[in-house]
């Protein structure tokens, strides 16, 4: 549950999030929120469902394949991978910017004569850095102590953001109403759809709960995990919409945009007690960055011993039983990434291009997913409706319908520039960098099946999975444990 819930990072999505979302929803952005939730938690019963017969640390990757074939499997591995990794290198250079804000906000300006400025990138970058190291280590020595760090930082989160929030509730001076709740007054249908684009996929993360399910005494727990995070982030949504709809009018969310939190904490209280907020905040993408790195290197792994990618993914600490060689060469890219976009503006607008499209690639590989879940337990359109919506119409539904919403993002990127520029607000290239990352996956696909010759892709395999039970791992010889 930490994983899935700091890997969705609520309180990131709510100071940056909501500013964004009341640009397309005004005041409808609560009912934005809870429709979006729909199709999300069709998804998360497809996981579970998936996940209670195959647990799987490759998830996607192999329920996919299996179902639908070797190559939309790998397309799904591959492009959670590749999303994640620029997401890690993004949030980098972000969880920088924001531990240097509240370094000033403590009074520090400097350290051994060099600013502190959180406005400059090579900065940030480098105490993103540091943050990016410590993450991967406390990564490496274990799940367990991961998740008992970010369990506390989710509660120092959570109870900020209720404390601050509740107070907004009492105090605002927005009256509340109903309307909030009615999608029908939304100004435009085009922002509607827009706003639900963008509601669909601040859920993003949960499904991390998932990448640890071989590591767990009960795999089941991976799907109760995810729920929970789930149905903990829809309340967080939900009651932080209204409550700061409470304290600011429409104008000001979207003039506040990513400072949306600092500026209801200043307007709450006074320091220091107005910078607990931004506290918050920086723990939040700290937390986000972390749990980023578990799910990515255990896809990695699952890969790896199929032998779609190399050996080295695939080897075990003796010490610590995680991927730790994997994880470490992870931390290496997203951190050459980090500082290769310091010096090359064109491939940081690259990769701020690749996190404001990278709703094309979630629709694309949680509607793989649901669709394979569908396909997979398709007899039970047989044995009666409760399992038939659960197993098959719920998940193809859920599926179809961030399909289309994918589409519509994808038809809005096309329509929205008269012609190409690489610019992260040029919608042709916010269409050409989702689009790159799949053929480079069909290529990388390509070499696995003609290259490496993984079993993944022969008549044979059909894309099934290696069974983690079967595997003998590199450490010491020893059967992989569930």
């Amino acid at each position: 549950m930490a994983i899935a819930a700091s890997s969705t990072a609520a309180t990131t999505s709510i100071g940056i999030g909501m500013g964004t979302l009341a640009a397309y929803a005004g005041r409808q952005t609560p009912v934005v929120l809870l429709l979006a939730f729909l199709p999300i938690i069709g998804i998360a019963l497809a996981y579970a469902r998936l996940n209670r017969v195959e647990p799987n640390c490759g998830s996607g990757y192999t329920w996919v394949g299996r179902s639908l074939g070797p190559w939309p499997g790998f397309l799904t591995g591959w492009v959670v991978l590749v999303g994640t990794m620029i997401f890690m290198a993004y949030t980098g250079a972000v969880t920088g910017s924001v531990i240097l804000q509240f370094l000033n906000k403590l009074g520090l300006h400097s350290l051994f004569g060099i600013g502190l400025d959180p406005t400059s990138t090579g900065i940030s970058t480098v105490v993103g850095l540091v943050a990016l190291v410590a993450v991967t280590i406390t990564a490496i020595t274990g799940v367990r102590g991961a998740t008992r760090l970010q369990l506390g930082l989710l509660i120092f989160e959570y109870a900020v953001l209720l404390i601050f929030c509740g107070w907004a509730l009492l105090v605002g001076d927005q009256p509340f109403s109903l309307s909030w709740l009615n999608p029908f007054e939304i100004g435009s249908g085009q922002g509607f759809a827009q706003g639900l684009v963008l509601a669909v996929f601040i859920f993003w993360g949960w499904d991390a709960a998932f990448s640890v399910n071989e590591e767990s005494k009960d795999p089941r727990d991976a799907a109760r995990g995810g729920f929970l995070a789930l149905f903990a982030m829809l309340g967080l949504f939900l009651f932080a919409s209204v409550a700061f709809q409470r304290v600011m009018s429409t104008d000001e969310l979207v003039q506040n945009g990513p400072q949306a939190l600092t500026f209801l904490g200043s307007h709450l209280a006074a320091e220091p007690w107005a910078s607990l907020p931004l506290a918050a905040l920086m723990c939040s993408a700290f937390a986000s960055l972390q749990s980023s790195v578990i799910p990515t290197a255990r896809g990695m792994l699952a890969m790896s011993r199929d032998r779609t990618f190399g050996k080295v993914w695939a080897k075990i600490s003796p010490r610590y039983g995680t991927p730790a060689l994997g994880t470490l060469i992870l931390m290496a890219i997203a951190a050459a990434i980090s500082v290769l976009a310091v010096g090359i503006p064109k491939l940081n607008d690259m990769i701020l291009t690749a996190v404001n499209s990278i709703g094309l690639i979630v629709a694309l590989y949680y509607g793989l997913t649901a669709l394979a879940c569908a396909v997979r337990f398709r007899s039970s359109l047989r044995e009666g409706a409760r399992e038939a919506l659960a197993a098959v119409i719920v998940p193809a539904t859920s599926g179809l319908v961030l399909f289309a919403l994918g589409g519509y993002l994808a038809y809005n990127y096309a329509t929205m520039s008269d012609h190409f520029e690489a610019s992260p607000d040029n919608g042709w290239f916010m269409l050409a960098i989702p689009v790159a990352i799949v053929v480079s996956g069909l290529v990388a696909a390509g070499i696995a099946k003609w290259v490496r010759k993984s079993p993944y892709f022969t008549p044979k395999g059909r894309g099934r999975g290696t069974d983690p039970d079967a595997v003998v791992l590199p450490m010491d010889g020893t059967p992989a444990p569930l």
